[in-house]
């Protein structure tokens, strides 16, 4: 029996991020395989501060139903609990994130070797 993939791509408010939704479909073998696509707000950042924010936001919305995913935009004073709480209620089985500028894997990466501690089972594909 093969195994039900729940993904959840976390991006940021960059039209860059198309890749990594589309990475993130790509995992999707079946029609009981969810795409999640999450992005996490400190509570102290701005927020659609300017107009391209709101540009590239919409643009991910829109890219995230092409891919049969649905965006969710999450504000929290802690980032990390947020994503993980996020996770565990949608039951994520792989998570799939941007590499960071200045790093090369997941130790180096911040946020997912913060989540691989809370989420030890889960599959990360840092792109």
């Amino acid at each position: 029996m093969q195994r039900i993939q729940n993904v959840m791509v976390c991006v940021t408010q960059q039209k860059t991020c198309e890749r990594l939704i589309l990475s993130g479909h790509k995992l999707i073998k079946n029609e009981k395989d969810k795409l999640y696509i999450i992005h996490v707000v400190n509570e102290k950042d701005k927020f659609l501060d300017n107009s391209s924010d709101g540009e590239a936001l919409e643009y991910l919305f829109r890219v995230s139903k092409d891919a049969g995913a649905e965006l969710t935009v999450i504000r929290s004073k802690d980032v990390i609990k947020a994503m993980s709480d996020f996770a565990i209620k949608k039951e994520i089985t792989d998570i799939v994130m941007g590499i960071s500028p200045d790093t090369e894997d997941l130790q180096e990466h911040p946020i997912a070797f913060k989540l691989k501690k809370i989420l030890p089972s889960l599959e990360f594909i840092i792109i």
